[in-house]
């Protein structure tokens, strides 16, 4: 374990805001994520099931909670399920929780090896009136391989068919939308990590340095805090930046040039997401500060402008709106062009064609009820932009706000943004 262990407290509340929300004698069962093959012989580091991670703290393969809260029988409220320990596994893999610690880490009391699961989840399935089972039910989610959920939830209404199932994914999704005060100073924790990641990067930029050195360097600075990449960074000089999603990251920076960094650390499973644009040279040209300080005012209209009761559609509205007013004082629209625009297809949409900003937490594109109004808790990016590829480059400034009544707050504020701030860091 590479972070610093999290007060159980934590899970426990997790579980017991979940259990409020399920029908009365209901059973609920969540699955570890498989450990995935690549190729040969080969597998892929676990990578945690947000809600069972959410709900445990547990980051160990082969795990199963069960939570039955009407139990009668009291001992049968909150289980835990693990791999037993054993000295073929220690060789071969490593530690594996013995009983005690995976009560310590989670706060359940009561734990049992995993070879107990079947007979238990038998008598109790028997016993309840509502099953609440899980599944990926993120909009944007592309599912081509069947999961270790997946596979339970066949099996289970197979085997049951005449039980009333629920689905878990969306009472998980209102949940974990709404982050808590632990919740928040892990992610303070993944933002802090980013932010000594970027200042080095910063200092370390000039014309020759390739992307890949870039990549290393927060890959030193991340790890040796106890963290690592949030997802695949993104390190874009030039025309690369107008690539969205480009990841390549094997390009050198080139003297004149802007270079689009949207690279973000990960802690205990937190995620940061934040972007910066800076100059090689280490100082802008007037046309690149001038798009630069568009996107700024945008950034920061957009960010107060996430206020509780908000839908999410309206929110973007907003941001194109104050995007589009840029882009005509910038000379790359017209208010002809505006005039004349499909409705479908605004001019705007040249320049700008994402959204403004998303939910973050345990994962990056984080799960919630985008089609409900924004609440108090609500942690997401505002990530407006500019993409001008006649011009050779763009920019895109990305920070992560907590969602308040009252004004949001900022957790990446003290990371240098202003044009004069990146520039003085660059030549630091």
């Amino acid at each position: 374990m590479r972070h610093a262990p999290i007060d159980p407290q934590l899970f426990i509340t997790n579980r017991a805001n979940l259990a409020s929300q399920l029908l009365p004698n209901s059973l609920a069962v969540v699955n570890a994520n498989d450990i995935l093959p690549t190729n040969a012989d080969g597998s892929l580091r676990l990578r945690q099931s947000s809600d069972l991670f959410y709900l445990t703290g547990v980051d160990q393969e082969e795990t199963i909670l069960l939570l039955y809260p009407d139990a009668h029988d009291g001992k049968f409220r909150e289980i835990l399920f693990v791999r037993e320990p054993s000295e073929l596994l220690a060789i071969w893999e490593g530690h594996k929780l013995t009983k005690e610690e995976a009560r310590k880490t989670s706060g359940i009391q009561r734990v049992e090896w995993l070879t107990e699961f079947r007979q238990i989840f038998h008598r109790l399935i028997c016993e309840s009136e509502h099953v609440y089972l899980n599944s990926n039910e993120h909009k944007r989610a592309v599912i081509e391989v069947e999961t270790r959920e997946a596979r339970f939830v066949a099996e289970t209404m197979q085997r049951y068919p005449l039980h009333d199932f629920q689905r878990l994914a969306r009472v998980m999704h209102r949940l974990r939308a709404v982050k808590s005060e632990r919740e928040v100073e892990l992610l303070r924790v993944a933002c802090a990590i980013t932010k000594a990641g970027f200042e080095r990067v910063a200092r370390f930029v000039k014309p020759g340095v390739n992307e890949l050195e870039l990549e290393a360097e927060f890959a030193h600075e991340f790890i040796r805090r106890g963290g690592g990449f949030a997802y695949n960074p993104i390190i874009a000089t030039g025309k690369n930046a107008c690539v969205l999603h480009y990841i390549e990251n094997d390009q050198p920076c080139r003297k004149g040039e802007m270079l689009l960094l949207d690279v973000a650390a990960n802690y205990a499973n937190y995620n940061a997401d934040l972007t910066r644009t800076i100059p090689v040279s280490g100082r802008f040209t007037r046309r690149q500060r001038q798009v630069y300080n568009a996107v700024l005012r945008v950034l920061r209209a957009v960010s107060a402008a996430a206020t509780p009761g908000k839908l999410t559609k309206d929110w973007q509205k907003e941001a194109e709106s104050f995007i589009e007013k840029e882009l005509v004082d910038l000379g790359l629209i017209k208010m002809s062009d505006i005039r004349k625009q499909d409705p479908d297809k605004p001019a705007f949409k040249k320049y700008f064609m994402h959204g403004v900003g998303h939910p973050l937490g345990l994962d990056v594109h984080d799960v919630g009820l985008t089609v409900e109004p924004f609440r108090p808790g609500w942690f997401l990016t505002v990530e407006p932009a500019i993409y001008i590829p006649e011009e050779g480059f763009a920019v895109r400034l990305e920070n992560d706000i907590l969602v308040q009544e009252g004004g949001n707050v900022d957790l990446m504020a003290d990371i240098p943004i202003e044009a004069g701030a990146i520039e003085d860091l660059m030549n630091s």
